[in-house]
């Protein structure tokens, strides 16, 4: 082993029917049905409940008002994602969420009520109040602990916790299983299934400035890509709005929900600015809201503020009690303060590409949530959607590993290679500089080609911190060449030297995979128009 780097060793090889890896929403509402059919193991590679769900604020979208209905639902969400959502994929999302949602009810989730009503908000792009909220601004914490609760009673499940997924094992082009980390006995043990789920989450962590968690560095994707299944929509990584911008303090998200109240935005000077951006103002997409909010700090080098001070102290005290206290703990009353907020990394909208059942490119691999793409969310996730796609395609892809069903609609590859890079890895202070300066709210062929020629993709590593580091290099090297080749811009990619949608040469998805661990593999896909 290298100096310097911890020593593990070969302990056992396990076996499971199913192993899932992560432990936020897709993964754990995953976990409940597949308990019913076999062994399970959930690998998580922080303590059960540490998931980019749990940061989930603002709340979950679905269509149960009265006012509402799914079609309004699909409808926002194909407005959202700029003209690449999957018209199949939006229309299962919407058309099983009621009855997803239903169940987290009556699996004891406490979502906020009005008397005997469940209480619906607003937030950015919905036409409809349909976001569902817990606990004011706890959302995410809310579903995990009662999803949490209703595993308590499963049998057939082991929670294998501080562990690090490093790799799929392979045997025969299909995936057997799963190579990982204990940190708990330092030893690299196996795990062989009949399917493996990747709920990895996100990639936040490959930017500076994010709202994601430490454990955010985008594992199941580079796993994914490194056993030879495909990628897509990886040009399209959301930054929220508003984030805590504070010297010495976290980005902490500021929820959508917010602005779905009342918040306004304004600049250094006082004024009222998101006028002059859209229509919608405030409640404009959130590409556009962060293209806004990234405009007006380009004037002055100064973050702009999210402004609440119009609003009832006890309302805001009552309606977001995280964000509240939060705020107080950095000397700001939102009651009295404008709160200095900034874009960040937030949301990846591409991933592992798998079909409606949550079947990936790779036989027996199977991925849910922000870790996969279904095509659900085009180049634009609309708010709150994240947490119902996690439990609608979660289910859907325990019913298809159940029934081993593999992915239907393959590509044929013959339109570009990339020369995979050297195998030397940046440091992650570099990767983040890099991702941050030159990947980010607004691109340039420039600095894409720059990026690409500095970043890299190993294809090995022996402890968590290398894995991590490797595997966010990984990833962002895929980001930044997938942004290369959409020379347009649309929803959450912006190219200052193609600013105009293009749909004749770009209303469709660029796929990625590897070949032979020595180059990439391009090909597109075109979206369908309608259902």
């Amino acid at each position: 082993m290298t100096a310097g780097r911890k020593s593990y060793i070969f302990f056992r090889v396990q076996k499971f029917d199913f192993v899932i890896i992560g432990s936020g929403v897709a993964g754990l509402r995953a976990a409940i049905d597949l308990s019913k059919r076999g062994s399970v193991a959930i690998i998580t590679k922080s303590k059960p409940d540490e998931s980019n769900t749990e940061y989930a604020q603002g709340g979950v979208a679905v269509a149960m008002s009265d006012e509402d209905d799914i079609w309004l639902h699909f409808d926002d969400t194909i407005q959202a994602g700029d003209g690449l959502c999957e018209p199949e994929a939006v229309h299962v999302l919407v058309e099983e969420g009621p009855e997803r949602i239903q169940e987290l009810i009556d699996w004891g989730t406490n979502f906020d009520r009005d008397g005997s009503q469940l209480s619906f908000t607003q937030e950015a792009a919905h036409s409809r109040h349909r976001v569902l909220h817990a606990r004011g601004d706890s959302t995410g914490k809310e579903i995990i602990r009662s999803l949490l609760q209703t595993l308590k009673s499963a049998g057939n499940l082991t929670l294998m916790d501080h562990t690090f997924a490093l790799d799929l094992i392979i045997r025969q082009n299909e995936c057997r299983g799963v190579r990982f980390v204990s940190e708990r006995t330092r030893s690299i043990d196996e795990v062989e299934s009949r399917a493996v789920l990747i709920c990895t989450g996100g990639a936040g962590q490959i930017f500076r400035d994010t709202t994601n968690p430490d454990i955010a560095t985008g594992d199941g994707p580079a796993m994914g890509f490194r056993a030879g299944a495909e990628l897509v929509d990886l040009e399209f990584f959301q930054f929220h709005p508003t984030a805590l911008a504070l010297a010495g303090a976290p980005r902490f998200l500021l929820t959508e929900a917010l602005r779905g109240e009342g918040g306004v935005l304004r600049n250094q000077a006082g004024e009222r600015f998101m006028e002059r951006y859209h229509v919608r103002k405030e409640l404009a997409p959130r590409d556009v809201v962060s293209r806004g909010i990234f405009a007006e700090m380009r004037k002055t080098g100064q973050p702009v503020y999210l402004d609440m001070t119009h609003l009832d102290s006890e309302f805001l005290k009552t309606r977001f009690p995280t964000i509240y206290h939060t705020c107080l703990r950095y000397g700001l009353n939102l009651a009295r303060d404008p709160i200095p907020v900034q874009p960040a990394a937030h949301y990846m909208m591409g991933g592992l590409r798998t079909d409606l059942n949550g079947a990936c490119t790779l036989k027996n691999l199977f991925a849910a949530g922000e870790a996969a793409c279904t095509g659900v969310h085009g180049a634009n996730r609309l708010a709150s959607n994240s947490l119902l796609e996690g439990l609608v395609f979660g289910a859907r892809a325990a019913d298809a590993m159940g029934q081993r069903k593999i992915f239907e609609g393959p590509v044929t590859f013959q339109e570009a290679r990339l020369e995979l890079p050297p195998s030397s890895i940046p440091s992650r202070d570099d990767i983040r500089d890099m991702m941050t300066a030159r990947v980010g709210i607004e691109r340039n062929a420039t600095d894409l080609q720059f990026t690409v020629s500095r970043l890299a993709a190993r294809f090995d590593a022996a402890d968590r911190l290398s894995a991590e580091t490797n595997n966010m290099s990984t990833l962002a090297y895929l980001i930044a060449s997938a942004a290369l080749a959409r020379q347009e811009s649309r929803g959450a990619h912006f190219r200052t030297d193609f600013p105009a949608r293009d749909d004749v040469r770009w209303r469709k998805r660029i796929i990625l995979k590897s070949k032979d661990c020595k180059y990439i593999e391009v090909a597109t896909l075109p979206v369908k128009e309608r259902l």
